[in-house]
């Protein structure tokens, strides 16, 4: 049986992982806000401090446009929890060390660095609609900019605009 993945435009299916607050996150039960997903390596690395903290100083924005945020690692929840409080983040952050989130978004991926090829997160950034459908996916994420790139994204879904610019039916 082929894996499924996320695809542009369609219905991203439910999935549960464990939360930074202790309890369980379910995709289904954040429909009727548009929800950006954002996948990182690590916690508490220089690239994923840097995307978190640039996703929490947009928080406000990302609210006000009717967007909420979640992270996802493959790090623990006590990790997370860690993680979460020394950098005040106002979302969740999940932990999925079973890499069932990343094989569903398709972000669990060979990597290498100085040589060395290992199994690691690709990181990656992903806007759902209201209804849970997938509008706009970033891969191979650069951090500089990026959150402001999602944010305009999410204020264009916002106001009736898909990925092209042209109005939603």
């Amino acid at each position: 049986m082929a894996k499924q993945h996320v695809a542009l435009m369609k219905p991203v299916p439910d999935f549960e992982l464990a939360s930074s607050e202790g309890k369980p996150w379910r995709l289904q039960d954040h429909r009727g806000k548009n929800l950006v997903i954002y996948f990182y390596p690590r916690d508490n690395t220089p690239g994923c401090t840097q995307e978190g903290a640039a996703f929490r100083d947009s928080y406000r924005a990302f609210s006000k446009a009717g967007a909420d945020i979640v992270g996802i690692s493959a790090d623990s929840v006590a990790s997370h929890q860690k993680f979460a409080a020394k950098m005040a983040f106002p979302f969740q952050l999940l932990s999925d060390p079973e890499h069932e989130a990343c094989a569903l978004f398709d972000v669990y991926k060979e990597k290498s660095l100085y040589g060395r090829k290992f199994m690691g997160i690709e990181r990656s950034t992903f806007l759902l609609d209201e209804q849970g459908v997938l509008h706009q996916q970033w891969r191979k994420v650069k951090v500089p900019g990026h959150a402001d790139a999602v944010l305009t994204a999410v204020k264009q879904l916002q106001e009736g605009l898909t990925a092209s610019g042209s109005r939603r039916a």
